[in-house]
């Protein structure tokens, strides 16, 4: 009954730290790291997962992109909420609208096609 008990509180207690993560972080400003107001594609990745870097990214028509290296920025994991790499985020006008994230892998299961029809959808809605 005690290894019971002792594995309920570990739980219990891993709860409350994600519970206090997830507070934490909702208290942060999470503004866009583009420099303007348009369509703005981020990819959040870190050097120690460079294999599953989305190489497509670039290809993406009618926005901006960006790379951040959480790695290398400390503070950008928390300040935008990254809790698996890589993560791709969209932003309109300094706003989040989209978030594609990885598989439990680290692999980015979200296709070009997927993420470009997200940002069509967002011109279209423009008008």
């Amino acid at each position: 009954m005690t290894k019971s008990k002792n594995t309920s509180l570990k739980i219990f207690c891993g709860y409350l730290l994600v519970l206090s993560l997830m507070i934490c972080c909702n208290n942060v400003n999470a503004q866009s790291p583009c420099e303007s107001d348009d369509i703005c594609v981020v990819q959040f990745n870190a050097g120690f997962n460079e294999t599953n870097k989305v190489a497509w990214l670039g290809e993406l028509g009618e926005c901006d992109t960006k790379f951040i290296d959480i790695q290398k920025d400390a503070t950008a994991a928390g300040k935008y909420k990254i809790v698996v790499v890589p993560t791709i985020v969209i932003y309109i006008e300094g706003e989040e609208v989209a978030r594609f994230q990885a598989n439990i892998m680290m692999q980015m299961e979200a296709t070009k096609k997927e993420v470009q029809s997200k940002i069509d959808e967002i011109i279209m809605d423009a008008f």
